[in-house]
C-alpha cells in the first residue's frame, strides 16, 4: 500500500495495490493492522455508506459533533470525485484551511478522515458510486452544515451548474460556526 502524508495533519491518503489477471482485479479496501500501522491506533469501523451520485452533485461539508463525531475512509468504487475536507479543530496549524483531491476507480486512492473535520465531494462522472466507512454512527442530531460556497473558505468545486440538497445550500457560514473540536 502506499502511503502520502496530506498537507493537513492527519489526514491520510492511501493507495492499495491491485493485483490484476485474465479474470479481472482485486485490492484490500481495508486491512486492520496496516490501517493501526499507518494511523498510529487502532480504527474501528462501525457503519458502511454507499452513495451515489449524478455527474455535477455536490454532497457536503458534513461532519457530526461529538459525541458522535466521525473518522472516514472514503473510496470510490465507479467513477471519480473532487474529494474536499476541511479542518474544523481550533488548535491546528491549518484550522480553516481545505484540501482537494481526486479519488476515481481508477486511481483506486482512498482518504481517510479522522473526526475534527467537514467533508464534501463532487461527483465528476454521472453514476459516481463512493464508500465510506464511518467511526461512529449516524445521528442526526449531531449533523452539521458548512456552506459549500462560503466565500472565506474559497473551495474550487470545478463545477458552474452544482445540484445540492437544501441542507446544503442552507449550511452554516464559517465565520458563524463555532468549532466543537
Amino acid at each position: 500500500m502506499e502511503i502520502q502524508e496530506t498537507k493537513i495533519k492527519g489526514v491520510i491518503v492511501c493507495t492499495p495495490k491491485i493485483f490484476h489477471d485474465d479474470r479481472g482485479q482485486f485490492s484490500e479496501g481495508f486491512h486492520t493492522e496496516k490501517y493501526k500501522e499507518i494511523i498510529g491506533k487502532d480504527v474501528v469501523f462501525v457503519q458502511d455508506n454507499i452513495s451515489v451520485s449524478k455527474k455535477n452533485v455536490i454532497r457536503g461539508l458534513h461532519f457530526q459533533t461529538p459525541p458522535m463525531a466521525q473518522g472516514k475512509l472514503v473510496q470510490v468504487l465507479k467513477g471519480s470525485i473532487l474529494d474536499v475536507v476541511l479542518d474544523l479543530r481550533k488548535k491546528s496549524e491549518t484550522y480553516g484551511k481545505h484540501i482537494s483531491i481526486e479519488l476515481s476507480d481508477k486511481n483506486n486512492k482512498q482518504i481517510w478522515i479522522p473526526a475534527g473535520f467537514a467533508h464534501g465531494f463532487i461527483s465528476k462522472e454521472e453514476g459516481s458510486i463512493l464508500n465510506y466507512k464511518c467511526t461512529s454512527h449516524y445521528d442526526h442530531t449531531t449533523e452539521q452544515t458548512i456552506r459549500w460556497d462560503d466565500s472565506d473558505l474559497n473551495i474550487d468545486w470545478q463545477t458552474k451548474e452544482p445540484i445540492l440538497s437544501k441542507k446544503d445550500i442552507e449550511g452554516l457560514s464559517f465565520k458563524n460556526f463555532k468549532s466543537p473540536f
